[in-house]
């Protein structure tokens, strides 16, 4: 399977919201509480456009995860922090369909590729449920390592949650 990412559209809409729908029961677990609108193809416009902004102003990549070409999940590079930091957020969700097929490993890789090569990124943080052992199995394959617990760290599902957070450095620690 040919699995990659790409920067997110507007033409990518129709097809995304066809993905939201059929997988919002798979979905709803991981994710904040979505209304029945967040469903819809005016807000998922709205939300293209705000994240297609925020790209512009430098701090979020929003892409789509494809396999054989065709929609099969989102990827976004949040929270872009330049200045020593360099680092950014990293999350993602795959269609059902498409798990446990390694899309989501493959599409993990090249977008650390992208955020380490392209945009010269120094370190990626990726934070999961404590209960996502899915999800923390592609992040260990893709190299990141755990460094923490984050009590009530996220509200997902309706409730605050703890989280496993992970990272992934561009290049290894060496002690001056």
């Amino acid at each position: 399977m040919d699995v990659s990412t790409r920067l997110l559209t507007q033409d990518d809409v129709p097809a995304l919201v066809d993905l939201l729908r059929r997988n919002r029961d798979a979905l709803a677990p991981w994710e904040p509480t979505r209304t029945d609108d967040y469903l819809t193809v005016d807000t998922q416009q709205r939300l293209v456009a705000e994240a297609l902004a925020r790209h512009t102003n430098g701090v979020m990549v929003p892409l789509v995860i494809t396999a054989d070409g065709d929609l099969a999940g989102r990827m976004n590079i949040n929270d872009v922090v330049r200045g020593a930091f360099q680092s950014a957020h990293l999350g993602y969700w795959v269609d059902q369909t498409h798990q446990g097929q390694g899309v989501a490993t493959a599409a993990v890789a090249d977008t650390v590729r992208h955020a380490f090569d392209d945009l010269g990124l120094h370190r990626l943080q990726a934070d999961t449920l404590v209960h996502n052992a899915a999800s923390r199995t592609v992040l260990t394959r893709s190299g990141f390592a755990e460094i923490g617990r984050a009590p009530r760290y996220l509200r997902i599902a309706g409730r605050w949650q703890d989280c496993i957070l992970h990272q992934l450095l561009h290049e290894p620690y060496v002690e001056d």
